[in-house]
This record gives C-alpha cells, structure tokens and sequence, in this order.
C-alpha cells in the first residue's frame, strides 16, 4: 500500500458512495483527508468520490455527486472508504462489493464508516476477525454475517488493512486514526484541533448507546411488577437480594427464579443497571457532584460508581457528563 508520506505520488484515497447513502459520512473522509487547510502541511491525499458505473447517485439530502469516477477506480486506490448504506436490510451492490474485494487483494487499506460494514463483510474481508458497526444493527449484522466477531460497543476497530467504526462520530475518530497511522499522532491531533473534534478517542471505547430498560412479559407482571416499582423508588437504599426476597415476601430461590423468567437476569445485575441508569440521567441533568450521585443511585461512593458506570458505559462519569449534559445547565 502506498503511503501518504509517499514524496512520489499522491495516496489515491477512493471514498464510493451508494444510493441513498447519508450525506454526513459521505462528507466525513472528504473533510478529513481532502480539503487543505491553512497553517497545516499537504497531507498528501488524492481525495475521489466514486460513483457506480452505471452513473450518479443521489444522498439521503439533497445531493448529488457528480464524478467522472467509477467503482473501477478502487483498483488503482491506497485506500478505500466506504460511507454508510441506505438500507442494511438489502444486499450490498455487487459491483461495489466486488471492487472492494479485487481493492483489498491488491494491497488497498479497506475502511467503512457505519453500516458501510455490511459491504465489507459481504465482500468476506471481515471473516474470523473483530469488527463493528452502529449498535442499532448489531442483530441484522449479527444474522447476516455469523462468521464475523462482531462487536458492538466499541468505536472503531483497526486491523491496519481493514478498519471498521461505529455511527455518526466515531467514523471521524477512525479517520484520524488513519492519519495518524500515515502521519503520527502528533499531526493527527492538530488535525484534531482544527476539526474541534476530540484528539484521541480510543477504537475501544464504548458506543453510547441507548440501553433500553428490560421489558417485562405480561405474564409476569402482576407477579414481579409491583416489586421492579418498589425497587426503582428506593435505589438510594443499600437493597440485598434478602431485601427483595423479603419485600416481594417470597424465598430467595424463588425470586431469583422469577428474575430470570421475567426479566432475563439475577436481582443482583438488574438491581446494578437500574442503578447505572439513574446515574446516567442524574449525571446528564444535574449539576449534583459525583459522591452525591453515587449515594442517590445506591452505588455508595465514587469509587463504585466509576467502576460500574465505567463497566458498563465504557467511560467514566466525569468523562460522561461532560458529553451529555443537558446544554440548558
């Protein structure tokens, strides 16, 4: 593969755009890689949209990208990405699936931004290895690709000649973390700095994702719901499985197996993520400090707090609230 730092050529970096396709990751690798800026060194990239052979191809905004470029041209590339797809229930084109193939058998560097991973696992580049797209397909990538480790809470995975990231955002993190493979670190995070976009998100980072609250089947409500209710209302309180078992006034074995029919889990983790989940929302709508979350939540001190906030958000809370408080505070 060629390098950007390459002082003979160019890095033919191919961007190829499908029907549909989101204009935001469209214009991501394009604002990255391909527009020079003032007071920044030429980083050497030879930016090219490319359109299907059989002609232009609309976003899902009002655009329309206009090239002499084709599909054929991911041949000749250094490094190939491919935005996000209209619709991850179809099959990916087969023009662009094979070109992406015949790109990475060559020797081009093959990244995808989003859901752009379903092109890349149907053209086999992701078989037996990790990669990862946006959480909310994890199921249809899953079903459609069992060959692949697929992991959904991480923002990016780097394996040098395949990369794949996560939604929205974390597709920039994982440009400039091929610039910063091309360039150093150094140049990627002043790269960074222009972008007012953070300077290093680790690829192992989690996904903030929506965790929804588990659902309870009808069939065991009326026996654990009053109980879920109860438990919610009183967080703050140091609540032991002897606790529950003792309010629902039933036996522990009991309840531990009704937990497990009903809500797929122990009382002792869904007593864990309810309480993650309140820190969450206190975190993003108040100002109160971080001892005094983790008391209102049940998690103790800060210490617990950070650790099973960090366990399952994959950030601290300090890191977290400074990414989503409410911008009203």
């Amino acid at each position: 593969m060629g390098s950007a730092t390459d002082h003979h050529r160019r890095h033919l970096l191919a961007v190829a755009v499908t029907e549909g396709a989101p204009i935001f990751e469209i214009g991501i690798p394009i604002e990255v890689f391909g527009r020079e800026r003032q007071g920044m060194p030429d980083l050497g990239y030879d930016v090219r949209v490319c359109n299907p052979v059989s002609g232009p191809v609309h976003s899902s905004a009002a655009f329309k990208a206009h090239t002499d470029d084709t599909y054929d041209l991911l041949a000749d590339a250094d490094t190939v990405v491919v935005p996000a797809i209209a619709d991850v229930t179809a099959d990916p084109p087969d023009d662009l699936v094979a070109a992406v193939r015949r790109a990475h058998g060559r020797g081009a560097r093959v990244a995808s931004l989003c859901s752009g991973a379903f092109v890349l696992a149907a053209a086999g580049l992701l078989d037996g290895r990790r990669a990862t797209t946006h959480w909310l397909y994890a199921e249809e990538f899953g079903r459609r690709f069992p060959r692949v480790d697929f992991d959904p809470a991480v923002l990016y995975i780097d394996h040098g000649d395949v990369l794949t990231s996560a939604g929205a955002t974390a597709g920039i993190d994982l440009c400039l973390a091929m610039v910063a493979a091309d360039h150093g670190a150094h140049v990627a995070n002043i790269l960074a700095r222009r972008l007012v976009a953070p300077a290093h998100r680790a690829g192992g980072q989690a996904q903030y994702v929506d965790t929804p609250v588990r659902q309870v089947p009808e069939t065991a409500r009326d026996g654990l719901g009053p109980l879920l209710d109860w438990i919610r209302l009183n967080l703050a309180e140091p609540l032991t499985v002897t606790d529950l078992a003792r309010q629902a006034n039933v036996a522990e074995r009991t309840l531990i197996r009704r937990f497990h029919t009903a809500v797929g889990t122990t009382p002792g983790r869904w007593l864990i993520e309810q309480r993650v989940l309140h820190a969450r929302r206190l975190l993003e709508t108040t100002d109160l400090p971080v001892e005094r979350v983790a008391h209102d939540c049940g998690l103790g001190g800060a210490a617990n707090l950070r650790h099973h906030f960090t366990e399952a958000v994959g950030v601290a809370p300090s890191d977290y609230r400074r990414a989503f408080r409410s911008p009203e505070r």
